[in-house]
């Protein structure tokens, strides 16, 4: 797939985005959900391999292909390995699956009810490496805890300006502003950043857009004139801590939006699996997630 095709498929694709980017602070967690303990590993370098296993065993499987998985994020270390010897952005295109990957380096701490991304100073080598490695687009991730206006807006300006970045280079971003599902406001939140986020977006020029990655809304279609931007190739959600059953009931109420989960699409893998275990279940949250993702209540 060249660029075009993949923005097409992005687009257009009826399916959803995988999530497979934990990162050093969460790959532990990820690694007990996947029925691996802590002391399974010595050192990051075996912590680290053993999560770029279960990685390659998803993309891998039969299950995992282009049909309903239309995206999946990675891993900056996961990017760089291989699926039985083939580059795994490689190994996901020839699945029909486009590649992103994750570029923020961790949140600062929460200041005016927000945490901002830490700074990336060598993000531009990174941009260039992903690209030669056909990767079609990014994901940066900040924070929102509390409805304060200027700490929203901080976390949205913040926002586009790598996305711009991005764009410089001739990639996708995805545009991430979580509001945290556990938030006393969260619907303020909600209300501020759609508010927020029209600004930036009617800043962009022509022909320049983003995506967006957001939490699911407290209000169903709170976030349709998003989805109806021009400037916005696809919305897509996070499943946020909900339990998958919970993430793809919510998601189906929402017209437009479709899901880029992590957790919630791994919660039933374990390493003990056979493979014929492993695929049946991968399968079934493939299903369960594309059915909340392409088939709407609302």
């Amino acid at each position: 797939m060249q660029y075009a095709d993949m923005r097409a498929k992005i687009a257009a694709g009826d399916g959803f985005i995988a999530a497979l980017d934990q990162s050093g602070g969460s790959t532990p967690k990820a690694l007990a959900g996947y029925g691996i303990e802590a002391g399974a590993w010595s050192s990051d370098e075996e912590m680290f391999g053993l999560i770029h296993a279960m990685r390659a065993r998803i993309i891998r499987s039969a299950a995992f292909t282009g049909e309903k998985v239309i995206g999946a994020i990675l891993f900056e270390r996961t990017m760089d390995g291989d699926v039985d010897g083939t580059p795994v952005p490689e190994a996901l295109i020839a699945k029909g699956v486009v590649p992103f990957i994750k570029i923020d380096k961790g949140l600062e701490d929460e200041a005016n009810g927000v945490q901002l991304m830490k700074p990336m100073p060598t993000l531009d080598a990174l941009l260039e490496r992903s690209k030669a490695l056909g990767v079609f687009g990014t994901k940066e991730r900040s924070v929102i805890n509390s409805a304060n206006r200027e700490g929203i807006a901080a976390v949205v300006a913040q926002q586009f300006e790598i996305g711009r970045q991005v764009l410089s280079h001739g990639m996708m971003p995805i545009i991430e502003p979580e509001v945290n599902i556990k938030s006393e406001t969260r619907a303020e939140c909600d209300t501020i950043l759609l508010e927020e986020t029209l600004k930036h977006l009617d800043t962009l020029a022509e022909g320049e857009e983003v995506m967006l990655k957001l939490s699911l809304p407290v209000v169903p279609g709170t976030f349709d004139p998003l989805v109806a931007h021009p400037r916005v190739l696809r919305v897509v959600a996070l499943s946020g801590g909900y339990k998958r059953p919970e993430a793809c009931v919510e998601l189906a109420k929402n017209n437009g939006i479709i899901a880029s989960f992590s957790r919630a699409l791994l919660e039933d893998l374990r390493a003990q699996m056979s493979d014929a275990e492993f695929d049946a279940s991968l399968g079934a949250a493939i299903d369960e997630i594309h059915r909340g993702s392409t088939v709407k209540t609302a």
